[in-house]
């Protein structure tokens, strides 16, 4: 039985107690195991994200979370201007196997080298999500992670995340429903 990296139990939120985006909710994801969560916009997605983290705190119910990183949908809020993507991918991770994801994802050195504003949105994505598998989570929370890239890059750059899935869970928040469908393991539908 894989090691389970995410348990929420019994979840219960709103930004008020008459309008609830969580009731009683609870999901699990274990090592090896992707989960999606898929709905319109304003049911609660990204909140779940923020609960996960612990920026927002449930009125009641239980998150228990292993180590873990994140991909934003916006990679400019995810970089700091003036500092270059390898200083910033450096200083929280070992850089242990870089060269070899980064061809993986369509990036070189140039690429680190550069000042977050240098590089086109899809190039800065790549980069955070090269950061992300780089720090080597438990799990890997993942909103919208593809939502910069063309159709092609999408699915490189999903297909990359599935291949890196050992000793790693992943839970997906995304509008795509056939992306969805195409990498989870379980889809849950909010809304």
């Amino acid at each position: 039985m894989s090691e389970e990296v995410l348990n929420i139990e019994s979840l219960t939120f709103g930004y008020s107690k008459e309008a609830l985006l969580f009731d009683d909710f609870s999901l699990c994801v274990a090592q090896g195991e992707i989960k999606a969560i898929v709905g319109p916009s304003g049911v609660g997605k990204s909140t779940l994200f923020e609960l996960i983290l612990g920026r927002s705190k449930p009125y009641k119910g239980t998150i228990k979370a292993s180590s873990l990183s994140q991909v934003f949908q916006d990679p400019y809020s995810s970089f700091h201007p003036s500092y270059s993507i390898r200083e910033q991918i450096s200083e929280v991770s070992a850089m242990s196997g870089y060269a070899e994801l980064m061809k993986k994802m369509g990036l070189n050195e140039e690429h680190l080298n550069a000042l977050p504003h240098k590089l086109s949105g899809g190039q800065l994505q790549r980069c955070s999500i090269l950061r992300a598998l780089l720090m080597k989570p438990k799990l890997l929370l993942l909103d919208e992670p593809t939502s910069a890239l063309d159709n092609l890059n999408q699915l490189d750059i999903m297909k990359l995340i599935v291949s890196n899935l050992e000793g790693m869970g992943v839970l997906l928040i995304t509008h795509d429903a056939h992306l969805a469908q195409w990498c989870a393991d379980e889809t849950i539908r909010l809304g």
